[in-house]
């Protein structure tokens, strides 16, 4: 698939677009762990118009979420009983990013590890042990604004609960010579009707397979 080069890619886009951001505003100041969002779109049709062509019909599927940054930190993950808990932050679970709790919103129904998640909007997590990564797609009330005697809904994975997954799912974890600055979520290897959703940060990658559920296309 090529994801090192992908990545990189990416990664760089990303940089240059604050850099950007900064130029001829003296004082400006960016968030720690500036917001992210990968979208795809699926099951359209590319038709002719005066003007070339235009994508018609075609339906999201759209991660938001944080993305914070290395900032000289080595090791990320961890290894053997430490191995996540650095990220998690004292959560049982990875938020899969920063700040806010991480979103996929899709508007069509997916099948994912063998499992179909209907349309609609859910939380994203990423429960990590060494080499073995599992999404987990979550529907627990989310809280707006953080509110540190809130003890039931969800601010990042704060206040997780398990009884509100929807689905979990095997994700497929390599590490790479190249080292990713930036959390960085995408989608490769995108098809009419599928893509591959990655994850990647220092010298991890993982993904995992969406598929249009049959019949919706």
């Amino acid at each position: 698939m090529r994801v090192n080069h992908l990545f990189s890619m990416v990664v760089l886009g990303a940089a240059m677009g604050a850099v950007a951001l900064a130029q001829g505003v003296p004082g400006v100041k960016l968030p720690a762990s500036p917001a992210g969002q990968a979208s795809v779109q699926v099951g359209g049709t590319w038709e002719k118009t005066a003007d070339g062509q235009r994508y018609k019909d075609g339906k999201w599927i759209v991660v938001d979420y944080g993305r914070p940054l290395l900032r000289g930190r080595k090791d990320i993950f961890g290894s053997g009983a430490e191995y996540g808990k650095q990220v998690m932050d004292g959560s049982a679970i990875w938020r899969a990013g920063a700040n806010d709790t991480t979103k996929l919103t899709t508007q069509v129904p997916l099948m994912i590890g063998g499992k179909t998640v209907e349309p609609g909007v859910y939380n994203v997590f990423v429960d990590l042990e060494p080499g073995a990564w599992t999404l987990v797609l979550n529907t627990q009330t989310r809280q707006e604004k953080y509110d540190p005697n809130d003890k039931v809904n969800l601010f990042g994975a704060y206040n997780y609960d398990s009884k509100f997954d929807v689905l979990r799912a095997p994700m497929t974890v390599r590490t790479t010579n190249e080292s990713v600055e930036q959390f960085t979520v995408g989608f490769v290897n995108v098809t009419d009707g599928a893509a591959t959703l990655t994850m990647a940060w220092e010298k991890t990658v993982a993904s995992i397979d969406l598929r249009v559920a049959s019949g919706t296309r």
